[in-house]
């Protein structure tokens, strides 16, 4: 039977950082239903916040401006603990990708470049061109082979492997072969996305179907806050194909189908640097009422 100290489901983002942080002096594996650098992660373009200040227009952008500014955008729904260590996380997060080799879009004094994105009161979106999301991926799957974590691609859990309530593994079915065996884990750890695929309209990739949630559900496992499922608000129909989010912070704007510019109806204050949650609310809300 093949065993390993942690076992990650998911080869994504989430799971490239969960692997490199167990990585010392642990066996670590990821299990992945695509190769890494397949995952929906590179499809990220537009890039990744943080409150460092860089941006001569974003100089007294805090961490706490960062948190109030998410906790904002959820309507005050988020979790505020959470947002606030996220946000006070996300600046030596930043240096840390930068150290491992991300190749950050750069400011004319060599800084790490930040512009305006949806939601954000400074401009502190981290960015590496048009493709974070691609060297995010590809820096954190260099630094884990680097560190010798085990992959096994192409490979779909289907079951928690749970023993008087306690998980001891998974049941893994090989997509090459076919095969169903299973895996021995100490810790197990999922981090297998969302499940933006339940919508007919959705920029997220085919295999995102919250499979792994599914698993997780049924074997007991308590889940919350269900009905937050992240998505785009802007993308090309009937394509879905996303438009950078990063075209509402260079001024880009929404018309309705008079022409009119609605959303300073919905955000007055922040206009089309909205939250993508209220941006996506305003424009159903345009579309059931016609307009």
């Amino acid at each position: 039977m093949i065993s390993h100290d942690i076992l990650i489901v998911g080869g994504g983002l989430a799971g490239l950082s969960a692997a490199l942080s167990g990585s010392s002096g642990l066996d670590v594996a990821v299990i992945s239903r695509v190769h890494p650098l397949r995952s929906h992660s590179v499809a990220a373009q537009g890039g990744i916040n943080a409150a460092l200040a860089n941006n001569p227009k974003g100089k007294d952008d805090t961490w706490e401006k960062h948190a109030f500014d998410t906790i904002k955008g959820s309507d005050y729904l988020a979790d505020q603990d959470a947002a606030e260590l996220m946000c006070q996380k996300a600046i030596p997060t930043i240096y840390e990708l930068e150290h491992m080799g991300t190749p950050f879009s750069r400011l004319p004094g060599g800084l790490i470049a930040q512009r305006p994105f949806g939601g954000a009161g400074f401009p502190r979106t981290c960015y590496a061109a048009d493709r974070t999301g691609h060297v995010l991926v590809h820096t954190l799957f260099e630094q884990s082979l680097r560190k010798n974590v085990k992959y096994y691609n192409e490979w779909l859990v289907t079951e928690l492997a749970v023993e008087k309530g306690k998980c001891r593994g998974v049941i893994i079915y090989d997509l090459a072969t076919g095969e169903v065996f299973p895996m021995k884990a100490r810790a197990v750890i999922f981090a297998t996305g969302g499940y933006g695929r339940v919508y007919l309209r959705t920029t997220n990739a085919f295999i995102n179907h919250g499979s792994g949630i599914g698993i997780a559900y049924r074997a007991g496992v308590p889940l919350k806050d269900m009905e937050f499922v992240q998505f785009h608000p802007t993308s090309l129909f009937p394509s879905n194909i996303l438009m950078t989010e990063a075209a509402r912070g260079e001024g880009g704007y929404l018309l309705n189908n008079v022409g009119k510019r609605f959303m300073a109806d919905y955000a007055p204050s922040a206009m089309e640097l909205a939250p993508r949650d209220i941006v996506a609310r305003a424009i159903q809300t345009e579309i059931s009422r016609g307009n």
